[in-house]
């Protein structure tokens, strides 16, 4: 002992141990507090403030525990201070270390075993196996050098193991390939087997892994604070470090209260409990403070306690047996809705109560004297005298009030001592602590406390030491000693002294917390003194919060607001700017929260986001959210990413008003916030760079535009989600233009057929005989036919030496930079990775690589402007390797193409180009990027314009978020309606005929209606039965009619496939049965018989095909694709008219106004109720539907129809009032007007590229959210997650649950209610519907969300049996990658809800929750309650639609099998991020009875996109093969339950309803009737060019995707297709020619599906398209000829694309 510590007199800050990429620091939470070797800075020490004028440097602090080996740890832990809580907290018996030592060894046991056997199913697959493959060379050998096909050698392998395999996959892919093809062609059953097996073994190998480092990291914790307690006496007394007791009446020595004095010593002992909240930071001073009390007021007990200590039972028992005996209690900044409610019911009994800035029902609580906050419960509050004086501050201005609240705060109690009463003087007492604690600092503190001792309980003469004030607004400098008044005084002094005055660095004013400033927070001086050595001149701004928008409106102006002035637009700029404001470049905000409010402010829910708009309009510079987490620690961030509250208050709040580039700058480790200077490097570049881009002319700017391809080979390039990319880039071209940007001195004036030109010249340079070539091969192919328009190629060329340059971080990087992570990275450690992955890269000849191992970039220069194709995102070979590989990386290529932009090209900004790319999906931290997410490597500092469907907030806050883009939305394409066509148009006809041929027929007879066909119809449901007579009477009238007509309808039924959505059922057992059959002809020649058919019965059955006609010719489609920038023609008006407003609306008025606007609305404004009244009558198809504002506030809807009627007609329209006619009017125009303004998008895209801030709104579509959406050309955000469901969402849910059960009982056999329903959790339904489908779930279990008095949800609480009337029923939540980062808070309240309901004492029959979590336990499965499942932590997508897209599949249980392994991973609270559970997933399948999906918009339904068929279509199946079906058949069958929830017309439920749920394939066939297969929407998206051949292709592939996961395999639905898109010659050639890719990928679908038995076309149909699938690879490959040293060569590209299998790509909307 004594050699050790003689040790500590030479100990220094050690250099921190280089760890391996797997060696990660899981036991960081458990370590000790941070101590600091003597050297070393203590985070706790304050910042000495140089003299003034000196040169700031930089300090940067970390802590030490993390940059020391574990001997050292352990000699620095021996001179802890004496034994404290932390020592306790981590404590363990002797008992309770044996029982975890015993834990860890059978964990190791287990995990060995596990792995055993992971190697004994590699060595059955692929031991013995024989394959050919090219001789391996070295990487010296290869570097530098084409390698042309060579020698082949044969290898073997006689055993194989999972090590072994590894790295045969990263040192030669070609081996590890050629080894999967040969195990799959030994036994394709086997080869599935062995992908099941190895995925379920690793993940529960990872799970156990984690357990085990996890009970490790408890056990060192535990043996750490053994030697704590053992030596923390004896270190104390060897290091002489003890502080004396400052003397009775003495000024305190150690944080006392300054020239306070002891009067006497009270004799009353005085028990304090102070629980601090979102200040952990504060800890140790409150600790200091506790001390100093105790010397001064030696009968004063103050016990310091964090929020933290209320999350584990030990802890939390202390804490309340302190609350037990308290006389004060004092709380801060706590906002956690159940350590509140656990608060509250222990609170009463304390006698003082002081709450300061915490939840509204905890400052409820407040307790002085006679002073009492008690909103509604009588008296409370402070009296009106009171009131009235705090009415009188503030600037009158509602965002100001806050600001107001402040300064009464600060003079009240001066005030108040002027106003007689009790309750006044206690409200001063109340008013004069909170000066103590707001002003901050250990004497405060301490004098707080004796105050509130002496003023309340225990007077003694004592007099308390004025509160030490720091300014509430001020700046400050490490170079400076003291504070600034203003902005205007600071830049005045930093003129003469700062480091960077005199040159033309920009200006940036840094928001930072007062509480950090005053409390001495070294994070402050360290980032304010490295963003000068980054070359920005800071102007740090400290505030309270609430106050940062009148800094920025008043104090701080720019150079834009200057020219406004200057030009005498008085209008945009606020009349409070003060004449002395600060110019600056850009704003940074520490803070997080709303502008206006700050942590107030955001109780509102953004209310004040209109102001903070304004204000940063006027300023119109950057404004960046970048601050050091203060509620989560650096390992959680580095584990998780940035979560639940802290990424509310650091994103989605910021975000409302426009907030962009979002850096976390590092965290709490212990209670100390530190930097992580590296992202303070990242943060201060990307300011820099936006701010040159304001600096620079547009003829300077340098733009590099992306447009996308992937999948490669079918015709993918220049495409993007709902948006024309040729025609978009035209316009955008023509406004960069008028911008003054340079685009070559060859641009023409006139630039029509530019956009496809670009788009063919780029399909070019993806042949891979050019690409084998390098750059030279794209400069000798050309630019094709964008040659005429002045464009050139502009290729590059990365060597593998050059990317690994780029990607290895400085040699002398170390904890200076990297700050306290839990593990310090190696310099190449991103070479490490991809190297890892990827192989040598001298050797990697993979993805877009020359022959001689370069990375190819290729890509068109119009001027300053570069145009090019972003890389595909792909994976070599077996897409399966995803599933056993999750340290991923970009390929070699796709790194180097975007390293070449920025350090080779050069370019200022990069615009991607539509929704959407692959970027912001790349591996990292979910939220929160640090230094090794490959989006912010690869992105670095260079700025990110967005182009983004306004429709799609969900993704659009990834590319937002890990992307760093600021997005500029687009508008949708206007919506067209389905009709009828071809049979079913000749069908409706038909009906027509028969309907008015029965009419006549019951007229001539003397009946006045139909009595079977109103009841077969259901719309006279509860009319009295009609008589026998009546009925026999009326069968006699139409048996002639039905003779003569039924024959006919009955093969149109046939033919068009309405047999199974238009059931017939026997009229006398309701049983459903086939139509009957036509009669055999006579054989002598003569008329048929008429078909035996009843003609009541097939009377009814008509009505059915009449109501289903209607409910498709009404259906809503997205018609063709949107046009960037260009407003919508006056047809295209009426049609967004049309389907916002249904019949709610008159035609003629929406023709009005679509056409003329105000004027037109003139013209019928004063005959709308006769307009509406004759119109309701007519057109019988036309479905009824409301407005989406009477939508949202409709009841509930009743309890759905039966099974099979689908077909039930359209809810008549109720008749409007005169008002809402008028009001609706008026929308009309106002919508009119807002889409005329999508010129908007273009002016959005300048702004951005030129360093603007790009104004924000909420994204969303028109149809469901309303005119709040528009305009567009905005930067669009999210909700705040915390409000989610909405009341009104719940209440959806509620009713859509309802339906659902209602549904399962009608079409399950035996009826009652399903065991287990999987309900799917997307990002942007739930963000666009507020959390309809977490309020399905919520009723569904049977819960009800609790919300806190700012509104916000916190807990889902369980409804009583007895109130709920039926069985709780389990729920699987499959969870998308967007919502389980997005809405953690969500995630965390429903694993809690489920824990509840598995543990609650309820029968197994009325809570299956419980049942089924009782016997998982019997089956010794953990985490029983576990139900929220989604993708690996920092992963997307359930590569479904990648093995569909490639083809690799051999039957659907594959595919659900493949669906089950991407989706094991499950999450919740605490450490529950991810943990794979493949076997409590399993369980919940072989139980899930009803599958559950909503679709949120019109845009993309089941049919439209592969990412339902990959996620709902497949969990289907891995549900059917869980319970013992799939392709083997039996089995219970699962349904599957389809919730259009977008509103509209579309949903067809009627006037304001919840539409009804249908079945899976019910819709499938609905939406191919209404849209694939409708010639109207085909040609509207053939016209679209290229792009539309493609959404048309995708389509086709989504086709063979519901084929394989749910066997939808319907010969109707491909014939269809065969004759739409092939058949049609006019149709076909238009394909052809827009994008021959694109149309084989069509044609090659259809023989697919005819080859996997999906269809069985004529032999003529398979014939023709076989020949037609011949012609085109011809013409392909033609078209792609080897390269002639001639310019302008044509465009085009090979259908393999190199070879490349398509890659998986990240999902395009979920």
């Amino acid at each position: 002992m004594a050699q050790a510590l003689r040790g500590l007199q030479s100990l220094r800050c050690p250099t921190a141990a280089r760890s391996s990429d797997n060696a990660v620091a899981a036991t960081l939470a458990a370590r000790p507090p941070t101590r600091v070797a003597p050297g070393c800075a203590s985070p706790s020490l304050p910042v000495p403030r140089p003299r003034e004028g000196a040169r700031a440097k930089v300090v940067t602090r970390v802590a030490s525990r993390d940059l020391q080996t574990e001997a050292e740890r352990f000699v620095a832990s021996l001179e802890a201070d004496a034994v404290g809580s932390d020592a306790e907290d981590d404590a363990l018996d002797a008992s309770q270390q044996a029982t975890l030592q015993e834990q860890i060894r059978a964990l190791r046991q287990e995990e060995a075993r596990l792995s055993a056997s992971i190697d004994a199913i590699y060595n059955t697959t692929f031991g013995g196996l024989t394959v050919q493959v090219p001789t391996a060379v070295s990487a010296d050998e290869a570097e530098g050098r084409e390698l042309q096909d060579g020698d082949t050698e044969s290898v073997s392998y006689q055993a194989m193991s999972e090590a072994v395999f590894s790295d045969v996959g990263r040192e030669r892919p070609a081996l590890a390939e050629a080894l999967m093809g040969a195990a799959e062609a030994r036994s394709a059953d086997a080869w599935r087997a062995f992908q099941s097996q190895a995925r379920t073994l690793k993940l529960q190998r990872s799970r156990v892994s984690r357990e085990a480092e996890e009970a490790e990291a408890v056990l060192l914790a535990a043996e750490r604070a053994d030697a704590r307690r053992g030596g923390a006496v004896g270190a104390a007394a060897g290091r002489g470090l003890a502080v004396p007791l400052a003397p009775v009446g003495a000024e305190a020595a150690a944080g006392g209260a300054g020239a306070a004095r002891q009067a006497g010593t009270p004799g009353k002992e005085v028990r304090i409990v102070l629980l601090s909240g979102f200040e952990s930071f504060n800890v140790g001073l409150y600790k200091d403070a506790a001390a100093a009390l105790r010397r001064q007021m030696p009968n004063v007990t103050l016990q310091v306690f964090s929020d933290r200590d209320l999350t584990n039972d030990l802890t939390k028992a202390r804490v309340e047996a302190a609350l037990a005996r308290a006389d004060i209690f004092f709380g801060s900044l706590l906002f956690d809705f159940d350590q509140v409610e656990w608060l509250r019911a222990r609170l009463e009994r304390v006698p003082v109560r002081l709450v300061f800035e915490s939840a509204l029902e905890l400052m409820s609580y407040n307790k002085v004297g006679t002073f009492a906050m008690t909103p509604g419960k009588g008296p409370g509050g402070p009296p009106p005298a009171v009131k009235k004086v705090l009415s009188m501050f503030g600037s009158g201005r509602e965002e100001d009030k806050m600001v107001g609240y402040l300064s009464f705060l600060k003079v009240g109690p001066k005030l108040l001592k002027w106003i007689p009463g009790k309750k006044a003087a206690d409200l001063r007492t109340w008013l004069t602590a909170y000066c103590y604690w707001n002003q901050g600092g250990s004497p405060n503190v301490v004098a707080m406390f004796a105050y509130l001792v002496e003023t309340l309980l225990a007077p003694s003469g004592y007099v308390p030491p004025p509160v030490v004030e720091t300014p509430p607004l001020g700046c400050l400098h490490p170079g400076y000693n003291g504070y600034f008044e203003s902005p205007a005084q600071y830049m005045a002094w930093y003129g003469k002294h700062g480091r960077l005055a005199g040159t033309d660095a920009p200006v940036v004013a840094v928001l930072l917390y007062r509480k950090h400033v005053i409390t001495n927070q070294p994070y402050v001086a360290q980032l304010v003194a490295q963003l000068e050595a980054e070359g920005i001149i800071p102007l740090p701004v400290f505030i309270n919060g609430v106050e940062a928008h009148t800094v920025v409106r008043d104090m701080l102006t720019s150079d834009h607001e200057q020219a406004l002035l200057a030009k005498g637009d008085r209008s945009n700029v606020s009349p409070t700017l003060k004449r002395d404001a600060v110019k600056v470049d850009a704003l940074i905000s520490t803070i997080g929260f709303p502008l206006v409010g700050g942590p107030a402010g955001s109780m509102e829910g953004g209310r004040q986001a209109q102001v903070a708009k304004a204000i940063l309009s006027s300023k119109d510079v950057p404004y960046v959210v970048a601050a050091p987490l203060l509620i989560q620690d650096m390992e959680s961030w580095s584990r998780d990413g940035v979560a639940g509250l802290q990424s509310v208050v650091l994103y989605s709040l910021p975000e409302l008003d426009g907030a962009i580039d979002t850096v976390p700058l590092g965290g709490l480790v212990g209670d100390n916030i530190y930097l992580v200077p590296e992202r303070v490097k990242k943060m201060a570049g990307r300011i820099k760079a936006w701010v040159g881009l304001r600096r620079k002319t547009p003829q300077q700017r340098k733009v590099a535009v992306l447009l996308y391809g992937f999948p490669p080979g079918v015709g993918a390039t220049g495409t993007a989600a709902l948006l024309n990319v040729p025609k978009s880039l035209e316009n955008l071209l023509i406004s960069l233009r008028k911008a003054g940007y340079d685009l070559g001195p060859d641009l023409p004036e006139d630039l029509t057929g530019l956009g496809e030109a670009l788009v063919t010249a780029l399909k070019g340079f993806e042949d891979q005989r050019a690409i084998v070539r390098g750059a030279q091969g794209t400069t000798l192919r050309g630019a094709g036919p964008a040659a005429a328009f002045g464009a050139s190629p502009s290729p590059g060329e990365m060597t593998p030496t050059r990317l690994k340059e780029l990607l290895t971080y400085p040699q002398d990087w170390g904890p200076s930079e990297w700050g306290p992570v839990p593990y310090l990275p190696d310099p190449d450690v991103l070479v490490t990775r991809m190297e890892r992955q990827w192989g040598d890269l001298r050797v990697y000849r993979g993805l877009n690589t020359s022959a001689k191992g370069g990375y190819v970039v290729s890509g068109l220069a119009l001027g300053n402007v570069w145009i090019g194709v972003q890389p595909p995102l792909g994976i070599e070979g077996d897409p399966m390797r995803l599933l056993f590989q999750r340290d991923l990386t970009p390929h070699p290529q796709y790194a180097a193409f975007y390293k070449w932009i920025q350090h080779e090209y050069g370019a200022n900004v990069v615009l991607h180009f539509g929704m959407h790319g692959t970027v912001e999906w790349l591996p990292g931290a979910p939220l929160g990027n640090n230094g090794l997410s490959w989006s912010d490597v690869l992105l670095g500092e260079l700025p990110n314009v967005y182009v983004y469907a306004a429709n799609n907030p969900s993704e659009s806050i990834v590319a937002k978020r890990r992307g760093y883009g600021t997005i500029v939305s687009h508008n949708v394409p206007p919506y067209g309606r389905a009709g009828l066509y071809k049979q079913l148009a000749t069908l409706r006809d038909t009906l027509m005929e028969y309907r008015e041929a029965a009419q006549a027929a019951r007229a001539a007879a003397g009946l006045a209606s139909s009595t079977a066909s109103a009841a077969g119809a259901g719309s006279h449901a509860g009319a009295p039965p009609s008589s026998p007579a009546a009925l026999e009477a009326e069968a006699a009238a139409l048996r002639g009619v039905v003779a003569a007509q039924a024959g006919p309808l009955v093969d149109l039924v046939r033919l068009t496939g309405l047999e199974v959505d238009c059931p017939y059922t026997d009229p006398h057992t309701g049983a459903v049965v086939p139509l009957p059959s036509p009669p055999e002809p006579p054989a002598d020649g003569s008329a048929p018989p008429p078909l035996a058919i009843e003609p009541l019965a097939f009377d009814a059955y008509s009505t059915k095909l009449y109501n289903y006609l209607q409910l498709l010719e009404g259906r809503l489609f997205s018609e063709g694709l949107h046009v960037l920038g260009a407003p919508p023609s006056p047809p295209q008006l009426q049609q967004y008219l049309e389907a916002y407003f249904g019949p709610g609306l008159p035609r003629a008025a929406v023709e009005a106004v679509a056409e003329r606007g105000e004027s037109g609305a003139a013209e019928v404004r004063s005959r709308l109720e006769r307009l509406w009244e004759a119109e309701a009558a007519t057109s019988p198809f036309e479905p009824a539907t409301t407005s989406t504002a009477t939508a949202t506030t409709a009841p509930a809807p009743a309890a759905p129809a039966p099974a099979g009627t689908s077909a039930a007609a359209p809810a008549a329209p109720e008749k409007p009032t005169q008002e809402q006619l008028a009001a609706r009017l008026e929308e009309a125009i106002a919508i009119r007007s807002l889409l005329l303004r999508n010129t908007e998008e273009l002016d959005g895209v300048l702004q951005a590229l030129g360093g603007g801030y790009v104004l924000p709104e909420a994204g969303g579509d028109l149809l469901r959210d309303g005119t709040g959406v528009l305009p567009t050309g905005r930067n669009i955000h999210a909700l705040d997650p915390y409000r989610m469901p909405s009341a009104a969402a719940m209440a959806r849910g509620s009713a859509v649950a309802a339906a659902i059960l209602e549904q399962h009982r009608v079409n399950t056999p035996g009826g009652g209610f399903p065991e287990t329903v999987a309900v799917n959790l997307w990002g942007l339904d739930s963000i666009k519907s507020k959390g309809e489908s977490v309020g399905i779930v919520l009723s569904l279990v049977g819960a009800v969300p609790v919300r806190e008095g700012t509104g916000r949800v916190a807990r889902f609480e369980l409804i009583p049996l007895s109130q709920l009337g039926r069985p709780r029923v389990d729920c699987l939540c499959n969870m998308s990658g967007i919502f389980r980062d997005s809405f953690q808070n969500v995630v965390e309240l429903l694993d809690d809800l489920f824990a509840r309901a598995a543990a609650a004492d309820e029968p197994d029959d009325m809570n299956f929750i419980a049942k089924h979590a009782r016997a998982m336990k019997a089956q010794g499965l953990s985490a029983a309650s576990a139900r929220l499942f989604s993708n690996p932590a920092g992963d997307y997508g359930s590569m479904v639609n990648e093995r569909v897209g490639q083809g690799s599949w051999n039957n659907g249980d594959e595919l659900g099998d493949t669906w089950a392994a991407r989706n094991a991973f499950s999450y919740g609270r605490g450490k529950e991020r991810g943990t794979a559970r493949p076997e409590v997933l399993q369980a919940l399948l072989q139980t899930t009875d009803r599958v559950v999906q909503q679709i949120d918009s019109v845009e993309y339904g089941l049919t439209d996109i592969q990412e339902y068929y990959a996620n709902t279509g497949a969990l289907v199946r891995a549900a059917e093969v869980a319970r013992g079906g799939g392709a083997k058949g039996g089995g219970k069958p699962v349904g599957c339950s389809i919730v259009e929830a977008f509103g509209g017309a579309g949903s067809g439920s009627g006037s304001g309803s919840v539409p009804p749920p249908r079945e899976l394939k019910e819709v499938l066939r609905l939406e191919y009737r209404s849209k694939l297969l409708n010639p109207k929407w085909a040609k509207a998206m053939a016209e679209m060019g290229s792009g539309g051949a493609y959404e048309i292709s995708t389509r086709m592939t989504a086709m063979v995707g519901w084929g394989a996961t749910v066997d939808f395999k319907e010969n109707w639905a491909w014939d269809q297709a065969a004759e739409t898109y092939v058949k049609d010659e006019a149709l076909a050639s238009m394909l052809r020619k827009n994008n021959p890719q694109a149309f084989q990928n069509v044609v090659k679908r259809m023989i697919e599906a005819a080859g996997r038995g999906m269809w069985s076309p004529n032999p003529e149909t398979l014939q023709l398209l076989r020949e037609k699938f011949a012609e085109l690879d011809d013409e392909l490959e033609g078209v792609a000829s080897p390269v002639k040293p001639t310019p302008g060569g044509s465009g085009g590209s090979s259908s393999s694309a190199g070879g490349a299998a398509a890659p998986p790509q990240p999902k395009r909307r979920r």
